[in-house]
């Protein structure tokens, strides 16, 4: 069973992202409002699609930590619904997204329209730079902006290898960071498969402004990776 129900989702879901997709693009000539909407649904169709078609229900934890401002939200990366499932959790996430993301057809003008924040990490202090101040841009408009700290998704049970960007931001924007821990690996990882269960997106109190780099950095993946063990562990 969870074999057909894994290939009823997966093509659910590419039928489902191609299809929106493809009317979004008669929203582009339109204010960005209307992206960030028509990403919601779209988002919000995926979380129906595993509730019933691969019998993955998605709960929420530490919702008073749950950003509604201008916010910097670091999250665990095991999977692509770390990416999707913020844009109907948050009322208007703005990602960090790699350069060469640009390229996928639709995807990267929907992403360029919905006002994402675009990095090219071949480009080192460069990089940084643009990334601290696109980032500042996106809270002019109160968005909340969600950066994955380990750069790349990882495997279920492996800590993660944070990289300095998040570190940039925090010291130059000097503002809280909500760290977000996850169990989407488990359910809807990189493999074919869907197993059933439930995905946690667990909000964890923010991080204060002002601690130090090297202390900043310690305590993001301490409490992103002990709250990620925790949900693994708890075997839902």
């Amino acid at each position: 069973m969870i074999y057909l129900r894994s290939f009823l989702f997966q093509l659910y879901f590419w039928v489902w992202s191609v299809f929106t997709a493809t009317w979004m693009v008669a929203l582009l000539p339109l204010p960005r409002r209307f992206a960030v909407a028509a990403l919601t649904f779209w988002s919000k169709g995926l979380f129906f699609g595993l509730r019933w078609i691969a019998d993955i229900r998605v709960e929420v934890r530490g919702r008073e930590y749950l950003p509604t401002g201008p916010a910097l939200v670091a999250a665990k990366h095991q999977s692509m619904f770390d990416v999707f499932s913020q844009f109907g959790l948050l009322p208007d996430a703005c990602f960090v997204m790699k350069k060469e993301l640009l390229r996928v057809p639709l995807f990267g003008w929907h992403g360029l329209k919905a006002g994402m924040v675009v990095v090219d990490r071949a480009g080192h202090s460069t990089a940084l730079k643009k990334l601290v101040r696109d980032t500042l841009e996106k809270m002019k408009e109160v968005r909340q902006v969600v950066i994955f700290p380990e750069g790349t998704r990882g495997a279920v049970g492996v800590p993660g290898d944070y990289k300095p960007g998040i570190a940039a931001l925090y010291r130059e924007m000097d503002m809280p960071v909500t760290p977000l821990a996850l169990n989407c690996g488990s359910h809807w990882g990189k493999g074919f498969l869907c197993r059933p269960g439930v995905i946690v997106f667990h909000y964890l109190p923010p991080i204060p402004a002002g601690l130090k780099r090297g202390e900043f950095m310690r305590e993001l993946q301490t409490r992103i990776d002990t709250a990620t063990e925790a949900l693994e562990n708890e075997g839902i």
